[in-house]
């Protein structure tokens, strides 16, 4: 169900129904909310499960979402209709599919397992280091949730302009999603360098936990500048089909950057601090390397 929630939703947003997508997330996760306090406490008539209630909320939630996608598929409520004569297995379509979608499966293991890299990283320094990192890391990403938005925004405009043979237009598209996607995590990471302890102290109450978690925030932050270019030109390549270039650019900057540049700044004194200095340095560097390839333009000749 999870997989098919989200698979849809690009569906939607590649024809240009953001709002439909949006709504559909709205319908799973607002069953999910209801749900699962009742089935992990047992309120009202529903039985007390525990952790396994918040399993069976978030399955019927995601199931949910699905079937409201589905009903606005089969009933044209959006701008793709699909009838029972669509549904025809198209080889050379899937395999198409296969091939662009190998490139978007490897950047994500290879983004996934450089933050598992860090992990085991700063694991030699204890349970505060980690602890920080984590709650960092997910007020981090709780924060770029809109930068997304804006990100998914930029892919579907350079498709449906490349489609429409307008080049140039997905490019401005590009330059302009950019820049208010830098001025937005300019904002975040002004509030997260001022209340960076407040916000930590609100999931823990251990001083090293917090003293760290606010370090991990604040040196982070410092690199949102170039972590909103880089996340639009990641994502500006993927929508005009091109997913083996940020592929590259992942798994250079990642692997053979960014956990390098992590154990040397880890093992020279700097303990957790280096860790989280490599990862500001190493967006840095991803943003900077991606608009380097982006402005070559080889992504505005890509047959899909």
């Amino acid at each position: 169900m999870f997989l098919a929630l989200f698979l849809i939703n690009a569906i939607f947003r590649g024809a240009g129904d953001a709002s439909l997508a949006m709504r559909s997330l709205w319908v799973a996760n607002a069953v999910n909310i209801v749900l699962d306090p009742c089935l992990i406490f047992g309120l009202g008539p529903f039985p007390e499960l525990g952790i396994t209630g918040a399993a069976i909320g978030t399955t019927v939630g995601r199931g949910v979402g699905v079937l409201y996608q589905l009903r606005a598929l089969y009933m044209g409520n959006g701008r793709i209709v699909v009838r029972s004569r669509h549904v025809r297995l198209h080889v050379d379509v899937m395999l198409r599919l296969l091939r662009l979608s190998a490139g978007g499966i490897l950047q994500f293991i290879i983004a996934t397992a450089s933050w598992l890299g860090l992990v085991r990283l700063l694991t030699p320094f204890g349970a505060a280091p980690l602890a920080g990192y984590t709650i960092a890391i997910r007020i981090i990403v709780m924060a770029i949730l809109p930068s997304w938005g804006m990100c998914n925004a930029a892919a579907t405009l350079v498709g449906q302009n490349l489609g429409a043979g307008k080049p140039e237009r997905a490019e401005r598209a590009v330059w302009l999603t950019g820049f208010y996607n830098m001025i937005f995590l300019g904002g975040v990471m002004v509030t997260f360098v001022t209340l960076a302890e407040p916000l930590i102290r609100i999931f823990s109450t251990d001083p090293a936990v917090i003293a760290l978690g606010a370090s991990c925030l604040r040196i982070v932050s410092y690199g949102y500048m170039f972590y909103a270019w880089g996340m639009v030109m990641v994502q500006a390549f993927n929508g005009a089909g091109d997913t083996t270039t940020p592929t590259y650019i992942n798994f250079f900057c990642y692997w053979l950057f960014q956990i390098p540049l992590a154990w040397t700044l880890s093992s020279t004194g700097l303990g957790p601090l280096g860790v989280f200095m490599a990862i500001t340095i190493a967006e840095a560097v991803i943003a900077v390397v991606a608009i380097v390839f982006f402005r070559r333009g080889r992504w505005k000749t890509l047959a899909v």
